[in-house]
């Protein structure tokens, strides 16, 4: 077969600031899912955006490739409205956990293909599998029956066949720096979503140093970027922009924030873990029709406890079982007495993944008990000698990088300015 284009003439045009046409678009995306074009060629593609950056048709072109690389779900045969929520990504950030159960109890389906860990943030998939017996992989029969006539929420792995162009780039994205680029995350995220095939979309855009987006105005334009990118496939679409400055909740880590999910679902929980869930379960029933439903109350109640266990055990897991831990622990304490004035999101996020919470290489395995368990938040007084932070990993030379990764991210005052909002804005 005779290629219209060549790669390298692509990789170019891209280089040196140019637009590429559709066509282009088109042919490098179904080249590099069947692996005409290289690895190495596609993580020059992928610097070059970066770099140079792509206009709105350019990422909706890039968008509906990456989609038509593979199969679209179509839910719209379900007996209940659909509803999705997805994270930009950040450190601690396990809402995926409470959500999904807390709006299915309200009968409503939540099919969430998530992902797994991408550089310093957390993957939702990896928590899961802490979960002895959960499986990530589902077939399309299966996900219909869940979200049908079981409990109606449901978060795995997407197929292999959903936007198989974009399990190829993310997996690179992830190991060639090119993570934090708005074209190739909202295409990303949007290209998936859309093939998923909900008929609403509520977006956590994270804004910090935890997050991919350090500044708001990068995090606007990649919100708004990716709501017209939905509106544009018909999909109803809303973002939140939230602060990711300071890691959420108590907990990072796989196996660690499992147990702060169940503490939420069971009616307790840190502060801002419950606001961000509670906050984007009323977006996501309201886009279901249900305007005037009360997730607060439900959440304190333990009400969608059961949807969780039924939700776990529908994917092989037991909900009751031990989960993960780690071999080693080691504490960091505080030095002086004061106030906690500052935790960096960042800081913690690295220091977590250098535990063995996360992956250096694609495909590789993570430790389910590895992380941190923070003992204290901004604004939290402390004692000198206290434990601040207790490390998690398996094997105790971790520790040293770990601990490098933490050093000046924190600090200890004698007052507090106090925190800003969580959720910053809302764009639809």
């Amino acid at each position: 077969m005779l290629e219209p284009f060549d790669t390298v003439d692509v990789i170019r045009t891209k280089r040196d600031g140019q637009e590429l046409s559709t066509t282009q678009i088109q042919w490098v995306i179904d080249a590099y899912t069947r692996d005409w074009v290289t690895s190495e060629q596609m993580a020059a593609l992928a610097m070059a955006v970066f770099l140079k950056g792509m206009n709105q048709r350019e990422i909706f072109d890039w968008t509906q490739a990456m989609i038509d690389s593979g199969q679209r779900l179509d839910f719209g045969s379900l007996p209940r409205p659909t509803a999705d929520k997805h994270s930009t990504g950040g450190v601690g950030d396990k809402i995926t956990l409470p959500l999904a159960p807390l709006v299915a109890s309200f009968g409503v389906a939540v099919p969430q293909l998530s992902g797994r860990g991408l550089g310093h943030t957390g993957g939702t998939l990896d928590k899961l599998e802490a979960i002895p017996g959960w499986q990530a992989e589902l077939s399309n029969e299966r996900i219909t029956e869940i979200l049908g006539t079981g409990c109606g929420a449901v978060v795995c792995a997407a197929g292999a066949g959903l936007a198989p162009a974009d399990r190829k780039l993310y997996a690179l994205r992830d190991v060639t720096s090119t993570v934090d680029c708005v074209p190739l995350i909202a295409s990303s995220i949007m290209s998936k979503k859309i093939a998923e095939g909900s008929a609403a979309l509520v977006l956590d855009v994270k804004v910090g140093s935890g997050a991919f987006m350090k500044e708001l105005s990068q995090a606007r334009e990649l919100a708004q970027t990716m709501v017209t990118l939905g509106k544009d496939a018909g999909t109803h679409t809303v973002a939140l922009l939230t602060d990711m400055s300071t890691p959420l909740g108590r907990e990072v880590g796989n196996a660690g924030e499992v147990t702060e999910a169940v503490e939420v679902l069971a009616g307790g929980g840190p502060a801002d873990v419950v606001e961000l869930t509670v906050a984007l379960a009323r977006e996501m029933l309201t886009a279901a029709g249900q305007p005037d439903a009360d997730p607060g109350a439900a959440l304190a109640s333990g009400a969608a406890m059961d949807t969780w266990r039924e939700m776990i055990r529908s994917q092989g897991g037991d909900p009751d079982a031990p989960l993960a831990s780690a071999r080693e622990h080691c504490e960091v304490k505080a030095e002086r007495s004061g106030v906690l004035s500052r935790l960096d999101a960042l800081a913690v996020g690295v220091a977590s993944w250098r535990t063995g919470a996360g992956r250096a290489r694609p495909g590789e395995a993570v430790s389910l008990g590895a992380g941190i368990t923070l003992h204290a938040k901004p604004g939290d007084r402390v004692q000198a000698g206290q434990t601040l932070f207790t490390l998690h990993a398996d094997e105790p030379q971790r520790f040293e990088r770990a601990l490098a990764a933490l050093e000046g991210g924190w600090e200890i005052s004698d007052t507090f300015a106090g925190a800003g909002p969580l959720i910053i804005d809302r764009i639809d």
